[in-house]
C-alpha cells in the first residue's frame, strides 16, 4: 500500500484538523503518498480533493473546525453512490480511506469496507455518542464550552434568584447534558434517557427554591422528547401556577466551535497516527477509538449496529450532586 486518503465528515469537532495532521504526518513518515478528500462524502462522490505533505497540514492543530471541510451527502446513502465513491479513488490509485467523524460517517466507512476497500475509521462528534470510543475527539472541548457558558449563566442567574434552563447538544444520547450538570452544579439534567415531564420540572425548582437556593440550573439535551422549547411553552402556558420565572439559553452550534482543548489535540493526534499504522500493518474495517485509557480498535460492523449507552452509575452520582 503506497497511497492513502483521508477524509472528515459528517458534523465538524474541534480536533479534527489535529487528527488530519497527525494522519498525514505518520502517513507520510511511515513512505505513504497522502491524499485529502474534500467536504466530505460529497466531495469524494465529486472526487474533490487535493495531495497533501507535511507543510499543508502545519499550523492546524490549534484550529477549530476542518480545513478539509464536510458536509451531509444523502446521496451517499445509495449503493450506487458508494461504487462511484470507490471508482473514483481507485482512479486516483488510492488504496486505503481513514473516515474521521461520528456514527453516520462510519457507516459510510463501513459501507465502503464492505466494497472491498481497505478502511479504517478515527471516533469524531461532539456528542461522544459512537460505539467503540469512550471519549471521541470533540467533545471535551464541547464540554469546556459548555462549562464556561454555565458558569456566566449562574452569575446572572445568582443575581436576579431565576431559574435558567440551558439546551445542550447531543441528540439522542445525553452525555453532555450528564457531564455538564455534574461539572456545572444543575438542579435537573434532562436526557433522552432519563425524560423529565414539564409539571414535573416545575414541581422539583419549587422544591429547591422551599430549600433555600437562591437560583436554580436546569440543563437539557436538544434531542430530549421535553426539550427547551416544549418546557419552555408548559412554563408559558402555566405561569401563573409556577410563580416564577424560568430563562432559556440554547448554545446551538458554538458547542461545536472553537480552538481544540489540549485533551481534544492529543486524542486526535493518537487516533490519527493509529488510524494510520493500522492500515500499515494491514488492518481494515475497524474504528479507531479511545477505550479505558489508551487506543482500542473496534470492529465497523459493531460500531454500525450497536448503539452507546449512558453510565448508569455516573448518571445515579448526578442526582445526588443535585440535592
Amino acid at each position: 500500500m503506497k497511497y492513502i486518503a483521508v477524509v472528515t465528515s459528517g458534523g465538524d469537532a474541534p480536533g479534527m484538523n489535529a487528527a488530519v495532521r497527525s494522519v498525514v504526518r505518520t502517513g507520510i513518515d511511515l513512505g505513504f503518498k497522502m491524499f485529502g478528500v474534500k467536504r466530505g462524502f460529497a466531495g469524494l462522490l465529486q472526487n474533490e480533493g487535493v495531495e497533501l505533505g507535511i507543510r499543508d497540514v502545519s499550523g492546524v492543530l490549534q484550529s477549530g473546525g476542518t480545513f478539509l471541510g464536510t458536509a451531509r451527502c444523502e446521496e451517499y446513502k445509495k449503493l450506487i453512490a458508494q461504487k462511484k465513491c470507490l471508482t473514483n479513488l481507485q482512479n486516483r490509485g488510492v488504496e486505503g480511506l481513514i473516515v474521521i467523524g461520528g456514527d453516520g460517517s462510519q457507516k459510510g466507512a463501513y459501507a465502503l469496507h464492505k466494497l472491498g476497500l481497505p478502511v479504517v475509521g478515527v471516533a469524531s462528534t461532539v456528542d461522544n455518542d459512537l460505539y467503540g470510543s469512550d471519549i471521541s475527539i470533540g467533545a471535551d472541548t464541547a464540554l469546556n464550552t459548555i462549562i464556561e457558558s454555565i458558569d456566566k449563566i449562574k452569575t446572572t442567574a445568582l443575581s436576579h434568584q431565576r431559574a435558567f434552563l440551558v439546551e445542550v447538544m447531543g441528540r439522542k444520547y445525553g452525555y453532555l447534558a450528564m457531564i455538564a450538570g455534574i461539572a456545572g452544579g444543575a438542579e435537573i439534567v434532562i436526557t433522552p434517557e432519563f425524560e423529565m415531564e414539564p409539571e414535573k420540572i416545575a414541581a422539583e425548582l419549587k422544591k429547591a427554591y422551599k430549600k433555600g437556593k437562591k437560583y436554580a440550573l436546569v440543563i437539557v439535551t436538544d434531542g430530549a422528547k421535553n426539550n427547551a422549547q416544549k418546557i419552555t411553552t408548559y412554563f408559558k402556558e402555566h405561569s401563573q401556577e409556577i410563580d416564577y420565572e424560568l430563562r432559556v439559553t440554547v448554545l446551538g452550534h458554538v458547542q461545536r466551535g472553537g480552538s481544540p482543548s489540549v485533551f481534544d489535540r492529543l486524542l486526535a493526534t493518537r487516533l490519527g497516527g493509529a488510524a494510520v499504522k493500522a492500515l500499515d500493518e494491514g488492518t481494515s474495517g475497524k474504528l479507531i477509538g479511545w477505550i479505558e485509557g489508551k487506543v482500542a480498535l473496534t470492529s465497523l460492523k459493531e460500531v454500525a449496529q450497536k448503539r452507546k449507552v449512558l453510565d448508569l452509575n455516573t448518571w445515579e452520582l448526578a442526582k445526588v450532586l443535585a440535592r
